[in-house]
Formats: structure tokens, sequence, C-alpha cells
């Protein structure tokens, strides 16, 4: 049997990244995935309609495209191409009209301008700003914390931003970046709308830098989507890594971590296989997993255990998917036709559909996060049609239905048919006559979701609350905001780690580098 220096659980985007990382440094590495196909939750089907390609779950990919990891591995030679849509993201304005993001600032700043006067020069001053710290900032954000060279880097360039109000911008709630600098409702909601991609309340310190972040990448990098569905984002990762001779195993659940001496030794898999490990064992599997399930807690310090009682989930999620027999009949249609679409009134609706999630009740009023796939990759469907996914969150545990139609959070057919049926009358309110321009739906609620990947624990996305109170040292709990684990030679290597969810390929990077670090300085433990 082939022996390994590392052995990598799971195949998801973080798990192939820090296979790709330890390959590339001459390790023998195997990938174990105990699902039938590679990619965690960047996968694709065809299941909903024939000649209609779905993304299973994540599609757009700016944290990718900007990532110095997933850059730096060229992906492109392996056989994925970047699609975008005409525009980036938009926002429809309850009194007619859009904002939406283009490529081109000068474009955003121009729609947003005959909006509503003063908000177009508002965008170019955000964006001036992000054009001189944009990039040491995504770099500080993605690297180990604390990012000391990347730090210094950002800090370096906040004199030329502001520096103290800069600092302070970031930690405002989003309500208030937006609300001070922009005036119209819909232009607000292209920052409120992108933060609420993660979990933070418009009203909450630090969720003005989700949003910010977001779309000043919009404007930098864009949207993409994987020409011919996600599923080749991971398929290029993939290749990537067993031209350099890796190993992936599919079909093979780890149920067990071996650990001897306070030491990862190996892994035992669910037909009682023991694989031997040399060197490294990295995680990509969410929090709960790895600790008290793949390393017992009596292998683990008391303080691991209680603290990880007060380990807190991001909210589960509904994603229903549609293929249409045209495109979107929105209302007012937009001049230029965007891959994400924002679906709500207004930062009000948006606090209070984050408030019901809060109180454990499933929304009235859902806010959507809409991907029009055939828009962003003409190849996802045939010509004049539409590939059209919208997802929700809900409340991992759910304690009423503020829509009155007594939702349970069991996610039976019947929940899942009136969830469904409101996220859908949703879009045929701003849309009339989408309802008849379906051929097919399929919904997935948060024990689908769970059921074809495992880090999606309940329907979360970001494998923990990505609040303040669970990130950067926090993350997953406090004292182990790096890759390394109290096990020796073990790494956390998923969204759990910091810094946290989207598609970047860092958490998986920093805990393959932290294993090669680790080596070098003890190359005597193994």
């Amino acid at each position: 049997m082939r022996s390994y220096d590392a052995v990598i659980i799971g195949a998801g985007p973080n798990g192939l990244v820090a296979g790709n990382v330890l390959a590339d440094a001459g390790w023998r590495v195997l990938v174990l995935e105990a699902q039938h196909r590679i990619g965690g939750a960047v996968a694709s089907d065809s299941d909903v309609q024939d000649g209609y390609i779905h993304d299973t779950f994540s599609s757009f990919y700016p944290l990718a495209a900007a990532s110095p990891v997933l850059t730096a591995m060229n992906l492109d030679r392996f056989g994925l191409t970047w699609s975008h849509a005409p525009a980036v993201v938009g926002s429809p304005d309850r009194n007619g009209g859009w904002a939406l993001i283009h490529h081109d600032p000068r474009d955003t700043a121009e729609g947003l301008e005959r909006l509503h006067a003063g908000d177009g020069d508002a965008w170019e001053r955000m964006y001036t700003d992000w054009t001189h710290i944009g990039g040491a900032l995504v770099d500080a954000l993605l690297s180990p914390f604390p990012p000391l060279r990347a730090g210094l880097r950002a800090a370096f360039k906040l004199r030329k931003v502001g520096s103290l109000s800069f600092i302070r911008m970031l930690l405002e709630p989003s309500r208030t970046l937006a609300g001070t600098r922009l005036r119209g409702t819909a232009a607000q909601l292209l920052i409120a709308g992108n933060a609420a991609h993660a979990d933070i309340p418009p009203d909450a310190a630090g969720s003005g830098l989700f949003g910010w972040l977001l779309a000043m990448l919009a404007q930098d990098v864009g949207f993409p989507v994987a020409q011919g569905g996600a599923a080749h984002l991971a398929a290029a990762l993939g290749a990537r890594f067993t031209g350099l001779g890796g190993d992936i195993r599919c079909n093979a659940e780890v149920t067990r971590i071996e650990v001897d001496h306070g030491r990862a030794v190996g892994v035992r898999l669910t037909d009682g296989e023991i694989i031997p490990v040399r060197r490294a064992v990295i995680a990509d599997v969410s929090a709960p997993a790895l600790y008290g399930q793949l390393v017992g807690w009596e292998q683990l310090p008391a303080r691991v255990h209680r603290q990880m009682r007060s380990f807190q989930w991001d909210p589960g999620t509904v994603k229903v998917d549609w293929a249409l027999n045209g495109p979107v009949p929105w209302h007012d249609s937009p001049p230029t036709a965007p891959g994400t679409v924002h679906l709500t009134g207004s930062i009000d609706d948006l606090s209070q559909w984050m408030t019901h999630i809060n109180s454990g009740l499933v929304p009235a009023d859902p806010f959507l996060l809409i991907g029009q796939m055939t828009t962003a990759d003409p190849t996802r469907s045939p010509p004049g049609t539409e590939a059209l996914w919208a997802y929700t969150h809900v409340p991992q545990h759910v304690r009423g239905d503020a829509g009155g139609q007594h939702i349970t959070g069991h996610w039976s057919h019947t929940d899942a048919q009136r969830i469904a049926d409101r996220m859908q009358g949703k879009i045929e309110r701003a849309a009339p006559g989408f309802t008849d321009r379906i051929l097919a739906r399929r919904i997935l609620t948060p024990p689908d979701l769970y059921n074809r990947d495992a880090n999606l624990v309940g329907g979360a996305l970001n494998a923990g609350t990505a609040a303040l109170h669970q990130q950067l040292i926090f993350r997953p709990i406090p004292g182990l905001g790096r890759a390394g684990t109290p096990i020796r030679g073990l790494y956390l290597g998923s969204a759990a780690a910091h810094p946290g969810g989207g598609v970047h390929g860092a958490c998986g990077a920093n805990a393959a580098r932290a294993a090669l670090a680790h080596d070098r300085l003890h190359p005597l433990t193994r």
C-alpha cells in the first residue's frame, strides 16, 4: 500500500487547495471524500431539466477570482473558464428602475446618479478607496491570523484612505455605511444586500465590511461563474492535484482520526481500513465534526469541549432551482441584465427578515438572492431560456412561521412546498408572468443540502456564523484562530477556520502552509 505524507479529509475546494499546496511542495498526498464526487459545495448537475445546468450550491465566485491562492494555480490550464453576466449585481427599485453594479465603475456611478443625484459621486469615492487599499485588504483578510506581512502592507495604505475614519467605516453596520453615503434605496441595497450574503444583520457592527468588500470586488473582478457549471471549478482543482501525483478516493468516509501520544498518525474509514500518515492530517470538515467526533473528547483539552458548547452555526438555507422557457419577465426590465439579483424592498425589510431568523421564525417576507445563470453563462440552458435559482435563509431551529402558513422546520414535503411557493410568489410580484415560464422546479431544504454535503449542517453555508464574536482569533472557538489544533500534526482546513466562508481556498491553503512550516521546524516529531 502506498504511504502518504498527508491525508486530507474532504474534497471540497479547501481540501483540494490544501492538497495542491502540499503536492507543490513535493509531499505525497491522499484526499478522501465521503461523497461519490469531489467538490463539496462546488457542484452542478442537469437534474432539474434536460438541457439545463444548475449549480447545486454556490455559483458566483468573486473571492475565487480575487484569491491570491487560486489565481496562482492557473486553473485555466486545467479546463476552467470564467464567464460573466453583462452586469454584475442588480437591485430593483420599488419606485422603478434598477441600481446596477457594472463591470466599469464609471457606468455604475452614472447609473446611480440617474436614480438619485449625488449617489454617483459617492460610489466613485468608495471605489477610489478600494483602488488604494483593496488588494492589500483582501490579502490581509485571507492570510493566517494575525496577518503580519499583509497587515503591515494594508496599514501602510491606510493613510491614503483616511486611516481611522476608514477603519471606522469598515466596522459600521451596513445600514449606516450605505445610508450615510447613498440616498437611493436600491443603491443602498447594493451594499446591504451584499452584506446579507453573510449572516450579520444590517444593524450589526462588521456587516458594512462584507457589503463594501463584495460590492467593490464586483467592480474589480466581477462575480464570475464557471463556464459549463460550478463542477468545472472543482474538476480543475482535482486535475491539477492529480497531475502533481496526488491521489483522490471518493466514497471513502473517515470515521476517526488515529491519535498516538497527542499526534495524528492516521485515519480510519467506515470499513475499518486504517491509512497511516507520516506528517499531517488536514480536515476539511465542520468544527463540530472534528472536535468530539473524528477526534474524541478524551484526546482534547477540556477547554475545547467547554468552548465548543458555545459554537454558533449560521442560519439554514432553502434553495430553489427553476428551468424557465424564457428570461425572467421583470416588471421594469434592467437596461443591462445582471447575473446576481438582490430582491427585497429596503434595508428595513432586510432587518425584519434577519430579526425573524434570529427569533426562530421563518420570515414572512424573505430576502432572495437570485442567480440568473444563463445570463451569466449562455451554456447553461437553450438559447432564449433561463436556468434560475434563488435562495433564502431560515432559522437553524424553527419556533414558528411569521408568514402564518405553519411551516414547522421539519422540512417535510409540505414545508418545502410552502417556503418555495413563498419565494416564488415574491419573484412573481416583481416579475409578473414568472410562474407561467416555469418548466420545472427543484427545492433543496436544509436536510437536502446536508445530505449532499455534510459540512452544510442544517443548511449552514459558512460553517459557522460570520459575526464578530466567531471570527479571527475566535474562529471556530477562542484561541484556535489558526489552522493548528491541540493535536500535533492535525489541522483544520475548512471554512470553520479563519477566514471563514466563501470559495477562496484560503482555509485549506493556510492549513497546508501551517503543516509545511511545522514539519520544517520539527522534523524529528514525525
